[in-house]
């Protein structure tokens, strides 16, 4: 008597198992999905800009109306240590240990290779225009380093140490 019913059972629900195999591509069944609720970015996409004259919890780094800034960070030991770390993390892979524009990366790059930051054109920016390259990047050729160096310390450390990577050079 079991067996039947187990048999009768499975004979009613095979076809509405196979009905519903064939219609949920019609009835799109939504199941809840944290991964649907929360913003997403596609990959070097940039998050939202800021609402305008906002100012960033560290201070204002620098106001595009006044001009390139002044290094406010002393070319000492401690920042140049800190420089050269923050340096070969985040820019020698295109730039190259020593600023020649021959890191490992750069030979991916060929439409616009990497800057030589030993030549007389990088030596004569002034600090502030480093500062405001590494920050902004350079549209289609360099990207924005806001969030590799998230402090403006942490940008004026690795401009101390290009600068004693250009004296090193003595070009």
């Amino acid at each position: 008597m079991i067996k039947r019913l187990i048999i009768v059972m499975a004979l009613l629900a095979a076809p509405l198992g196979i009905g519903l195999l064939f219609t949920y591509d019609i009835i799109k069944i939504d199941w809840i999905s944290f991964m649907e609720i929360q913003s997403s970015y596609r990959p070097m996409e940039d998050p939202l800009p800021l609402p305008p004259r906002s100012v960033p919890v560290q201070g204002v780094a620098y106001l595009p109306e006044l001009g390139v800034p002044v290094n406010p960070v002393a070319a000492e030991s401690e920042s140049l240590t800190r420089g050269k770390k923050l340096y070969d993390t985040s820019c020698a892979l295109c730039h190259g240990a020593t600023g020649e524009g021959n890191g490992g990366f750069s030979s991916f790059l060929t439409k616009y290779p990497p800057a030589n930051l030993l030549d007389a054109d990088r030596k004569s920016l002034s600090d502030g225009a480093i500062f405001v390259t590494i920050t902004e990047g350079i549209p289609g050729r360099m990207p924005h380093l806001r969030e590799n160096l998230p402090t403006p310390e942490m940008r004026w450390d690795v401009v101390n140490y290009i600068r004693v990577l250009q004296q090193q050079s003595g070009n």
